[in-house]
């Protein structure tokens, strides 16, 4: 087992081994994991700036490239959920990924099931940090970006706050997924790609599926971040009609439900050496 590993074993053995409930033990775990984030200079780039630094990359496109008139959005609007979802997928969906499969191979996770930890404990608490610093996110983009971009705050705030909970529940649930699949660290920085790709173009992060033909764009509406773009959409509009919000609520939930079971149960815990 690596230093880090033993380290991290060691410190979360201890403070979950005093917690009396699956609160304390997430806390303990979460901790612990916060600490070896911190050590990580390209995790705390590609989870806290990057997603900013290639949204805001992204303005020229925005301005250029959409048009206003056809989208229903101004250029703020399509910015700020754009940001949201680059969040969702960068700092919860390619970060976990990395840190479930590192931790996977240190064996840390092995050791850690040998304690009073439930599994879910141990991927919940693995992702706790991830979890957290993209909330902080969320909220830093929706002050920060509407004042910058002139925007305003969302006018159905519940809809953004719908669309950022159920995107982190399938973000996450999908890293686990990945992780099972993923055979090494270095294998990590690679099979998040195929996802996250997917997700930029055909999930209304770059474009609205508005723009799109209507066959293709109910299509498209099905993948696991659509109903979180068009939740995030929504929200700074004020709403699309009542039917639409509740089918993409329902989507979101289903791929919440299919990405936490199939995290857990698709996850592989011993090392794929």
């Amino acid at each position: 087992m690596s230093v880090v590993g033993g380290e991290m074993g060691a410190r979360t053995g201890a403070r979950a081994s005093g917690a009396t409930s699956a609160a304390g033990r997430l806390i303990a775990l979460g901790r612990a994991e916060l600490t070896l984030l911190g050590r990580s200079k390209l995790m705390i780039y590609s989870g806290v700036f990057a997603p900013l630094l290639i949204t805001y990359g992204m303005k020229a496109y925005f301005s250029e490239q959409l048009d206003p008139e056809k989208t229903g959005l101004s250029i703020g609007a399509l910015m700020l959920p754009a940001a949201l979802g680059m969040a969702l997928l960068m700092a919860v969906y390619n970060n976990l990924v990395g840190v479930y499969v590192t931790r996977r191979e240190d064996l840390v996770l092995k050791r850690l099931r040998t304690g009073e930890l439930a599994d879910w404990e141990i991927l919940a608490g693995g992702a706790l940090p991830a979890v957290l610093i993209t909330l902080a996110q969320c909220v830093l983009y929706v002050a920060g970006g509407s004042l910058v971009l002139g925007v305003g705050m969302p006018k159905a705030p519940h809809l953004v706050a719908l669309g950022i909970v159920i995107g982190v529940v399938v973000m996450a649930g999908l890293a686990a997924l990945t992780a099972g699949i993923t055979k090494s660290a270095e294998a990590a920085q690679l099979t998040p790609t195929p996802l996250f790709m997917v997700s930029l173009v055909g999930s209304g992060v770059f474009f609205p599926l508005a723009m799109l033909p209507d066959r293709l764009a109910q299509v498209l509406e099905l993948l696991p971040l659509s109903p979180v773009m068009g939740l995030l959409q929504a929200g700074w509009t004020g709403g699309a009609a009542p039917g639409e919000t509740v089918k993409q609520l329902v989507i979101g939930l289903v791929w919440s439900g299919i990405a936490v079971f199939a995290g857990q149960r698709w996850f592989r815990w011993e090392p794929r050496r």
